[in-house]
């Protein structure tokens, strides 16, 4: 089901490969990626604080996250280009180091008084442009390290492990920061970054990919290579359909988390334990989605109806949560929601691991992570924008309604998806 118009899969396809708990390479790049993500955590709770308290404006955090946005929109086909001509784990390896030390620079930075708001600003955005190379390097190489076989298990434990440290790494965060203040925080994000890239070097080695070996007169052009990937992803059904699938999903999809925390307060009186259980559970249902994933493994047959059916529900939840009065009623709903949402995304990052070229992922995930950095950040303007106008619930249910009608339109139009075994 390959585009035979662009480079075939890498050498390495033909091979078995042991279980995931037994394959080396996987389980030391799971170690690297889950080390550096709860790093993060720290460094985005230490990073907002140090601005609110500095500038005393919200405003500021808002230049931050657009200048990481614009970035994201520009960059990341770029990065995902680097991920398919250059050896990925050397990628990952240099931008661990370089993080690392864009990390200590900052903490040092935020731990004297003078420093301006714009040297944070600049340290920021170097570090956005580090993870922008390091994402689709990282992203692309796990089909070639585990084989098509156990993808959809890797998946499956890359989101339960991403999902767990955002839980944790949040909450820990917040109690580090309270009691370390933010420079040691991000100090603490340094080394993370260090021990990542400890990690990835011990990992000796990943298969290179075929256009990677190829002798100096077959070498192309870096900008043919990227439009090769906007032509890949035009022409090839599995590419285009995920392309729209993923994007417009997290554009209704993060809006209607912060309506939700809205909804919490002014509609649901929730006491403080109530809205922290809600904040629990999206990624909690989500967690449970990607266990059951997890376990049924190979066993789980005709995922595209499963895609489907997640997606298809997820309009009606957020309608029926916009008539709820009360927040006992508000978190059973949520749950199912984070539940839903889990059997969209995980299986349709597998199946664009199973379904795209080895050799042009790297691609894929870059245009996918700058349009996915975009969406969200509309959806939440136009949102806010709405909920501050009319009350919440109102708001609420026409996202339900618009996304139920995204979910027929997908289910008429993306057949790809839908039949998708």
């Amino acid at each position: 089901m390959t585009d035979p118009g662009l480079a075939k899969h890498t050498s390495t396809a033909v091979q078995s490969y042991p279980t995931l708990w037994g394959n080396r390479r996987f389980m030391l790049l799971l170690s690297s990626y889950s080390i550096s993500l709860f790093g993060n955590t720290f460094h985005s709770i230490a990073l907002s604080l140090w601005v609110l308290q500095t500038t005393g404006s919200a405003k500021m955090i808002a230049i931050i996250t657009i200048i990481n946005l614009l970035l994201s929109s520009f960059l990341g086909s770029i990065g995902g280009t680097f991920a398919d001509r250059i050896n990925r784990r050397t990628i990952m390896l240099i931008t661990d180091l370089i993080s690392c030390g864009l990390a200590v620079t900052l903490a040092l930075a935020i731990s004297m008084s003078s420093t301006s708001f714009i040297i944070v600003a600049i340290l920021t955005g170097l570090t956005t442009v580090s993870a922008l190379f390091q994402s689709p390097a990282y992203q692309a190489s796990i089909t070639t390290v585990v084989g098509k076989e156990h993808v959809q298990k890797a998946v499956g434990i890359l989101n339960l492990s991403e999902n767990v440290c955002r839980t944790i790494g949040y909450s820990a965060g917040g109690i580090f920061v309270a009691s370390f203040g933010p420079a040691d925080a991000i100090l603490f994000d340094g080394a993370t970054f260090f021990v990542s890239f400890l990690l990835v070097l011990a990992v000796r080695s990943l298969p290179l990919l075929n256009r990677v070996n190829t002798g100096p007169k077959e070498k192309r052009k870096f900008t043919q290579d990227l439009a090769d990937g906007v032509r890949y992803i035009w022409r090839y059904p599995f590419a285009r359909a995920i392309i729209v699938m993923l994007p417009t999903l997290t554009l209704f999809f993060m809006p209607s988390l912060m309506l939700t925390q809205v909804m919490a307060v002014k509609v649901w009186n929730s006491s403080p334990f109530q809205f922290g259980l809600m904040e629990a559970c999206i990624p909690l249902g989500y967690m449970i989605g990607s266990s059951m994933i997890l376990f049924l493994g190979s066993k789980l047959k005709n995922r595209g109806f499963f895609i489907m059916t997640g997606l298809l529900c997820l309009g009606p939840l957020y309608l029926l949560l916009s008539f709820v009065t009360t927040a006992a009623l508000a978190i059973p709903i949520i749950l199912l929601i984070g539940f839903m949402f889990s059997f969209c995304t995980l299986l349709i990052n597998t199946i664009l691991r199973l379904e795209v070229s080895e050799d042009i992922q790297g691609r894929v995930f870059g245009v996918l992570g700058s349009i996915m950095s975009v969406a969200p950040s509309l959806g939440l303007t136009a949102v806010s924008f709405l909920s501050d106008h009319f009350s919440p619930a109102p708001v609420m249910g026409s996202i339900g309604v618009l996304l139920l009608l995204f979910a027929l339109l997908t289910l008429t139009k993306l057949k790809v998806i839908r039949n998708y075994k």
